[in-house]
């Protein structure tokens, strides 16, 4: 699984990284967690406000940053 977090390193981007680090971590996922912060690579998701969350190329989170049980629901329903 590739997870990816796109942000240009605010407070609100750290924010969902951590909340993404803890539910990889709670469910032992193998996952590779990416920071991207390239404005054009943002855009190119469709996202028009940061914090996202990008699971395997599918935007699940757009513009807010979820609980960490909101992530680990959208985590265990990618891995299925």
């Amino acid at each position: 699984m590739i997870i990816k977090v796109l942000g240009p390193g605010c407070a609100n981007c750290h924010s969902l990284e951590r909340v993404t680090r803890e539910a990889v971590d709670a469910l032992e996922l193998e996952a590779t967690i990416v920071k991207v912060e390239d404005y054009p690579t943002i855009v190119g998701y469709g996202v028009m406000a940061t914090p996202a969350l990008v699971v395997d190329e599918q935007v699940v989170v757009s513009g807010r940053v979820p609980t960490a049980a909101q992530v680990r629901e959208l985590l265990a329903a990618a891995a299925g």
